[in-house]
């Protein structure tokens, strides 16, 4: 089964700083349809104007992972972390028992990221905080894990969940697949581009909840660039 959400169906709202799209439930916007798909609780759209962002609030047992899409976005939290996220790459905060931080655009330009919260295994646990850089071409072709919880990851951004957060770069007419395992709940965003998932097509930022499917088959129309949340 696949649910097509096309990009103009989702929630959110115009800030001034801050354009937000909501795939599921969040802050103002609520519909009993899109609260969370098995253990993926947020994934939002957002597009911060320059020298703005959110300033310091606290979060708790939520795996927070940040996937940069344009420009960049900078991160201090009061473990005494900072860091700078660029386009391409992700970041990655277990909030556990307990942060805060914040995450301001510093550049020139727009920021654009997808950021993607889900539900830990367990509460608690001393928080965390990591970023690292993921090339495109390193994913051309193929989905690359950029977030895990399981060990055998060793080269993605650890989480504290059963689940992975992954990304593919996929050529025009190219078709990739993906195996989809018993009980798993996914999520599929082209963040560029237009795929056929399944005989369904996604434009840019369309999403796409898929349960009780055993594989995705994924061809490209053009150029595009996925990004995929494999949870329980």
């Amino acid at each position: 089964m696949i649910d097509r959400r096309p990009f103009a169906s989702l929630g959110g709202g115009d800030h001034g700083w801050l354009k937000a799209k909501h795939h599921f439930s969040f802050a103002e916007y609520y519909d009993p349809k899109r609260v969370s798909h098995g253990a993926l609780r947020v994934w939002n759209d957002d597009e911060i104007a320059p020298n703005s962002g959110f300033p310091p609030h606290p979060h708790a047992d939520m795996e927070i992972i940040t996937y940069v899409r344009e420009g960049a976005i900078t991160h201090q939290d009061s473990l005494g972390n900072k860091g700078r996220t660029e386009a391409g790459d992700v970041q990655v905060m277990s909030a556990g028992s307990g942060i805060r931080h914040s995450e301001y655009n510093l550049e020139p330009g727009t920021t654009r990221i997808f950021q993607i919260w889900i539900h830990p295994d367990r509460p608690g646990g001393q928080p965390t905080w990591g970023a690292k850089p993921f090339p495109k071409t390193d994913r051309s072709g193929r989905f690359v894990t950029l977030a895990s919880g399981f060990a055998e990851d060793a080269d993605a951004l650890p989480i504290r969940t059963q689940a992975r957060v992954l990304g593919a770069t996929v050529k025009a007419g190219e078709t990739i697949e993906y195996p989809v395992g018993e009980g798993r709940h996914l999520y599929l965003v082209p963040a560029t581009g237009s795929v056929e998932v399944n005989g369904v097509t996604l434009d840019a930022r369309d999403g796409a909840a898929i349960s009780d499917e055993t594989k995705l088959t994924i061809t490209a129309s053009v150029d595009s660039e996925l990004v995929l949340v494999d949870a329980a």
